[in-house]
C-alpha cells in the first residue's frame, strides 16, 4: 500500500475490500475482446456482477447483443421526474495480452504490495467495479436520489461499442439514457503543491479506423524479379503511414492542459507555439511523455494490423493484403479531412490503395457548465480541497462518445493517489504489467458516493 494512504472509517475500508475483490474476479474472468463477435465473454463479468448486486433490491436487467456479449443495467428510482438522470457506465471487456511481457500472471488478479495486478486493472475494471460497489451500498441503506441513479456494465467498449454501448443506444435507449454520465478515465493529479489541479476528461480525439487494400499480380514465388508483390508494395504503404507528420493543431483545451503540467515559461512558450513544438517534441528526453503529447496536437496514424483475405503461402506471390490503421482524429475533422491525409500520406501510392471505413467516429466535447461538473468537483473537494478540476481532451476513445451523440453530458471521471504517476499509468493502458493501487480504489468508490450525494444532496 503506498505510504499517502490513509485508511478511511470502517464502512469505507470495508467498500473498498469489496471493490478489491469485485476487481479480482472480473480480471480472472478474463473476458478478452479480440475485436471479433464471438469473443469477449462479456457474460462471465455480467454474471458476476449480477451475482455481486443480488439482494440489495435492485432490479437488474440483462441485455444480449450477442451470444455471450451481455450488458446489465440497473436503476434505483429519482423521487423526481424533472430531475436529471445520472449513469454510472464501466465496460467489462479487456483487450488482449503478451503474455511473455509481463512480471505477473496476466489473469491472476494477484494482490500484491498494495496493487491489484491484471489485464483490466486500470482499463477499466478498477471503475466499473467501484461503480458496482457504490451502487450497492446506496441500494441497501435505502437512498432516494432525486433524479434516477444508474449503474450500467457494458460490453465491447474495447472493440468500438457495436455489441455494447452503442447496440444499447440502438435498441433499448430508454432503458439506458441519461442526462449525465460519468465513466472511463478521469482522476489523476498535476500541478504543484501550491497548485494543484486534478483532471476530468471532458472530451476525446476522433476514431477513424480505416482498412487498406494493396492490389498485385499473383505468382510464383521461385521468380519475384520484376512482378507486382502485394505484400512488398504493402510495405512501402506501412512506412510511409508510419513516417507521415501531419502538422500541429491545438484544440481549445489544449493551452489549460499545458498549465497544469507546471513546466517554465520557456517551455510553456515551446509547447503553444505551433511552429516550434515539433522539434521540441522530437528532442524531448521522454519517449513515453513525447508520444502522449504529439497525440495530443496531431492527428495520429498508427498501422496495427497487417493480413489477407485469403490464406497467405509462402511460395506465392500475394495479390492483395490489408493494412488495418489506427486514426484519431482532432476536434473538427470528418472522413473527408481523414482521406486527405492519407493521400498526403501515401503519394503517388495513393490510386494503388483501397481505402475501406472501419469506424468514423469524430472527436467529442462536453461543457463544463453543469451540475454534474460542479458536484464533482465538490466531491473531489472533499478529498482534497485545494485542488481545482481541470477539462481534459483524451487520446483514446471511450463509450462517452455514444452517450454524447444522444445529447447527454459524459464525463471520463475517477480518483486517483497523488502518488500515482500519470506517465506510469498511461503506459499501463494496454500495456505490461497492469495494475492499480489500494488507495485508488478507495478513493474512486467514495467518488461516485461523494458525487451523488453533491449532485442531488
Amino acid at each position: 500500500m503506498s505510504q499517502s494512504f490513509t485508511a478511511g472509517t470502517s464502512d469505507e475500508n470495508r467498500r473498498t475490500g469489496q471493490t478489491v475483490e469485485l476487481l479480482q474476479t472480473l480480471i480472472r474472468n478474463e473476458c478478452v475482446n479480440y475485436g471479433t463477435p464471438e469473443s469477449g465473454g462479456e457474460v462471465r463479468n455480467s454474471d458476476t456482477i449480477q451475482a455481486y448486486l443480488e439482494g440489495a433490491g435492485l432490479d437488474l436487467e440483462v441485455y444480449d447483443a450477442a451470444p455471450g456479449r451481455r450488458s446489465l443495467v440497473t436503476r434505483i428510482e429519482g423521487s423526481d421526474p424533472n430531475a436529471p438522470t445520472l449513469c454510472l457506465m464501466g465496460h467489462t471487456d479487456v483487450v488482449p495480452v503478451n503474455r511473455d511481457g509481463w512480471s505477473r500472471d496476466p489473469f491472476g488478479g494477484e494482490l500484491i504490495d498494495g496493487e491489484v495486478w491484471g489485464r483490466g486493472a486500470v482499463d477499466m475494471l478498477n471503475l466499473t467495479s467501484s461503480m458496482a460497489v457504490a451502487m450497492r451500498h446506496l441500494a441497501l441503506t435505502g437512498y432516494r436520489p432525486k433524479g434516477d441513479l444508474i449503474y450500467f456494465a457494458c460490453a465491447d467498449e474495447e472493440a468500438g461499442s457495436s455489441y455494447g454501448a452503442r447496440w444499447m443506444a440502438e435498441n433499448h435507449w430508454d432503458v439506458i439514457g441519461a442526462d449525465y454520465v460519468l465513466t472511463e478515465n478521469g482522476g489523476l493529479h498535476s500541478g504543484s503543491p501550491d497548485a494543484p489541479f486534478i483532471g476530468m476528461n471532458i472530451g476525446e480525439k476522433g476514431v477513424a479506423w480505416r482498412r487498406l487494400r494493396v492490389r498485385g499480380v499473383p505468382g510464383h514465388g521461385s521468380r519475384p524479379f520484376r512482378q507486382e508483390n502485394a505484400l512488398v508494395k504493402a510495405a512501402a504503404v506501412v512506412h510511409r503511414i508510419s513516417q507521415y507528420r501531419p502538422p500541429p493543431r491545438f484544440h481549445e483545451l489544449w493551452r489549460e492542459q499545458v498549465d497544469t503540467l507546471g513546466v517554465n515559461d520557456e517551455t510553456r512558450a515551446i509547447m503553444l507555439d505551433e511552429d516550434l513544438i515539433e522539434d521540441w517534441l522530437d528532442a524531448h528526453p521522454s519517449a513515453s511523455v513525447a508520444a502522449h503529447l504529439y497525440s495530443c496536437t496531431h492527428t495520429s496514424f498508427s498501422p496495427n494490423v497487417i493480413g489477407a483475405p485469403t490464406s497467405m503461402k509462402t511460395n506465392v506471390i500475394p495479390d492483395h493484403v490489408d493494412i488495418e490503421v489506427d486514426v484519431r482524429t482532432l476536434p473538427g475533422e470528418g472522413a473527408a479531412a481523414v482521406q486527405a491525409h492519407l493521400d498526403e500520406a501515401l503519394g503517388d501510392l495513393a490510386d494503388d490503395v483501397e481505402v475501406e471505413i472501419i469506424m468514423n467516429d469524430p472527436a467529442s466535447l462536453s461543457r463544463v457548465e453543469t451540475p454534474l461538473w460542479d458536484a464533482l468537483q465538490v466531491a473531489v473537494g472533499r478529498r482534497f480541497p485545494t485542488a481545482r478540476l481541470t477539462p481534459q481532451l483524451i487520446i483514446g476513445f471511450t463509450d462517452s462518445r455514444v452517450y454524447r451523440d444522444m445529447g447527454a453530458i459524459a464525463y471520463g471521471a475517477g480518483l486517483f493517489s497523488p502518488e500515482l504517476d500519470g506517465g506510469e499509468y498511461g503506459a499501463r493502458f494496454h500495456g505490461n504489467d497492469e495494475r492499480i493501487d489500494i488507495e485508488s480504489l478507495a478513493l474512486t468508490t467514495q467518488l461516485w458516493l461523494d458525487v451523488v450525494d453533491s449532485l442531488w444532496g
